[in-house]
């Protein structure tokens, strides 16, 4: 693994941090620590982790609550939630907030390395080698600066709304399965609710159809999901 990754773990339990700590920096990982949500936010902006492993349950602010702030001052660091939580409300709550992915305690450390590497991989680009800017009517992706902009508007999108956009986006005009956008975007190992990926759709839609543009993403009932322009 690239040595050159920095991660962020926020957690109050020194146990489990330094557990964390050590297993990410066995794989090669640069790892930094922060015990609270307010030491968390002041770290991230010094500088910006490339993810951040953040539990749900912290002193002053919780995980959501921070994912929420980074989110509305436009930082788009994937992060993974670390959490005993598993209602669907719950989840909802946090995908609101912009979280990328969740992990629920008791984990197996393989399976956070695991997420760890595809949270990364999509972060960075290396999913997909193509760098041309790709465009759908008013609508402009250029995966080098992961810049997306609608209508001269530049839209913050979280890790997770980016790479589904960029699936879609290099689909344009063809009818996707749920099931391929679940394995290309979430993972040939996503064994989570498939419902996530309507959640998703909803999030795109609400950013990237601005007021006095045409909706993009068409959904095919019973099969899956199609972007293209309807002058």
């Amino acid at each position: 693994m690239d040595p050159e990754f920095s991660l962020l773990v926020v957690d109050d339990d020194p146990g489990l941090a330094n557990f964390l700590q050590l297993e990410l920096e066995c794989e090669g990982y640069r790892v930094s620590r922060a015990k609270d949500g307010l030491e968390a936010l002041s770290k991230i902006r010094e500088a910006a982790p490339d993810l951040i492993l953040m539990d749900w349950g912290l002193p002053d602010l919780d995980g959501v609550s921070v994912c929420r702030r980074l989110r509305e001052t436009g930082v788009s660091v994937p992060v993974l939630m670390l959490t005993a939580r598993d209602e669907v409300a719950d989840r909802v709550q946090a995908l609101d907030a912009g979280v990328d992915d969740f992990l629920s305690k008791p984990f197996a450390i393989e399976e956070l390395l695991a997420r760890c590497r595809a949270l990364l991989r999509r972060a960075s680009g290396q999913t997909n080698d193509q760098t041309a800017p790709l465009e759908v009517g008013n609508l402009r992706l250029d995966p080098l600066s992961r810049d997306v902009v609608r209508a001269g508007q530049r839209i913050n999108l979280a890790a997770r709304e980016y790479d589904l956009l960029l699936y879609l986006l290099r689909h344009a005009n063809q009818v996707v399965s749920r099931n391929e956008i679940l394995e290309n975007v979430w993972g040939p190992n996503f064994f989570g609710d498939g419902n996530v990926l309507d959640v998703y759709i909803r999030y795109l839609r609400q950013k990237i159809d601005l007021p006095g543009c045409n909706p993009l993403i068409h959904t095919h009932r019973g099969v899956g999901y199609m972007l293209r322009l309807d002058e």
